[in-house]
């Protein structure tokens, strides 16, 4: 039986710092680089010489203000501060490739779903169908400030509001123009045809809108749905909407479980298993001897900064780590924040100290170091016993972690069978569901087609 191929995006995000905090300060890191064109362009084609399925590009609206109250370190460690708008870079990047996808955080809480629907499509269209959207509802109370909200939206209520928002989104990319409403046709002069393009109505508990969807059919209509919320509502949601989610793994056992959650999840929404594909985040550091990989960790972690990755962390779970001495219990806080991070801070039993311990190379994702065939034995070790489809592959430092990964990793990797050695054709959702490029019929997305589903209230 053929091994099953590992998926792959590169995880990024249009700043300085991302997830292993400090390492700006490396002299062959280039991120601060991170607002040049050329910046955006090289890498994409990096990652498509290493066959890569996307790059997945992360995003805040806000700023990292819990820990010491301020946002002191952010600014000083550049802590995903400054932070640019990831969707204008993929017309750059897609001129320049031909097949890497790109997975694009965007805050449905501050973007009303009749823009973004258009934004969504027309980057659709540019890219040929290589676009993919990671619904992310916020959590921070700097962003909820910042829009114009006294605090931020409870929860639970988030999502509500987010299966509101993907139901008219389906109606604007799915049900407003028919197949076949484009004619192009100059001698008739008929472009497209009245009668095959129809208004969405929808009048909702948090959104009305009436209107036609602005953009004719782009190749995937609607774009490949990610998402990364682990929580029960959150899973809820997936099972529902998502097609691929983004879990954060501590390790095998733990993951596994969380993966069969998706599964499960999938499965109640009245889809199949597998039709979410489910990567975790991960660091890679790789040499071609396990001795010059652990020689390049060892100098990874002389410039890292641990309290740069609490810092992170405080504004994840929203508590001020900073309050705390270094060996005092940090207190478990309920709150508005990321449930999947603060899960582990229910015992009581963490310390600041353990937190600097665990945010030794700036961040807290599990990190593989050898050799590369170590390297690849725990990826597929990772894929056999947990369930995953695929990795998030961090940069620790730019671009050097992606480049040794495909230089040394991708071969190993190709030489077992364990990952492709050409790109699929076709749109994204093609490539890595190799199925339509359109939502496949059991996705609740696709009952948006007909017309007749176009018209009605929602409560």
């Amino acid at each position: 039986m053929a091994k099953k191929k590992i998926l792959l995006n590169a995880f990024n995000m249009n700043c300085i710092g991302h997830i292993n905090h400090g390492l700006w300060t490396h002299p062959r890191d280039t991120s601060t680089q991170y607002k040049t064109i050329e910046y955006w362009t090289e890498l994409a084609q990096t990652l498509e010489r290493g066959l890569f399925d996307g790059l997945f590009i992360a995003d805040i609206v806000g700023v990292y203000d819990v820990y010491q109250n301020s946002i002191d370190v952010p600014l000083k460690e550049s802590i995903q501060l400054p932070v640019n708008d990831p969707l204008l870079l993929v017309s750059a990047m897609a001129a320049v490739t031909r097949n890497l996808g790109f997975g694009l955080t965007a805050n449905l809480t501050y973007e009303p779903p009749y823009l973004f629907a258009r934004r969504m499509s027309t980057l659709d269209h540019l890219s040929r169908g290589r676009v993919g959207w990671n619904i992310v509802t916020g959590y921070l109370d700097s962003a909820a400030k910042a829009m114009g909200l006294t605090e931020q939206v409870e929860h639970d209520r988030r999502y509500d509001q987010a299966d509101e928002y993907l139901e008219v989104l389906y109606k604007l990319w799915e049900g407003s123009w028919e197949d076949g409403a484009v004619l192009n046709d100059p001698k008739a002069r008929v472009y497209a045809q009245p009668g095959k393009v129809h208004k969405v109505e929808h009048q909702g508990e948090f959104y009305q809108v009436d209107g036609y969807h602005l953009c004719e059919p782009s190749p995937q209509r609607t774009p490949v749905l990610f998402q990364a919320g682990s929580s029960e509502r959150g899973l809820l949601f997936a099972g529902r909407h998502a097609e691929c989610v983004f879990i954060s793994g501590q390790n095998k056992a733990a993951t596994k479980v969380q993966v069969d959650k998706v599964r499960a999840s999938a499965v109640e929404a009245g889809r199949n298993p597998d039709d979410i594909k489910v990567f975790m985040g991960l660091n890679v550091i790789v040499g071609a001897t396990e001795a010059l990989a652990w020689a390049k960790h060892a100098e990874y972690l002389s410039y890292a900064s641990p309290e740069a990755g609490v810092a992170h962390f405080s504004a994840s779970t929203a508590i001020d780590f900073a309050q705390y001495e270094l060996d005092e219990p940090i207190q478990y806080v309920k709150s508005n924040a990321i449930q999947s991070a603060t899960k582990n801070l229910q015992n009581n039993d963490w310390t600041r100290r353990k937190l600097l311990e665990q945010h030794a190379l700036g961040g807290r994702y599990i990190t593989l170091v050898g050799s590369p065939g170590q390297v690849a034995d725990e990826l597929e070790s990772w894929i056999s016993e947990t369930g995953l489809d695929g990795f998030n592959l961090t940069r620790i430092v730019t671009p050097e972690s992606y480049v040794d990964f495909i230089d040394l990793v991708v071969p190993e990797l190709q030489k077992r069978g364990s990952y492709k050695t050409e790109y699929e054709q076709g749109t994204l959702r093609e490539k890595v569901f190799q199925g339509s490029a359109r939502l496949p019929e059991q996705h609740t997305g696709s009952t948006y087609r007909q017309i007749a589903s176009l018209t009605g209230n929602t409560q």
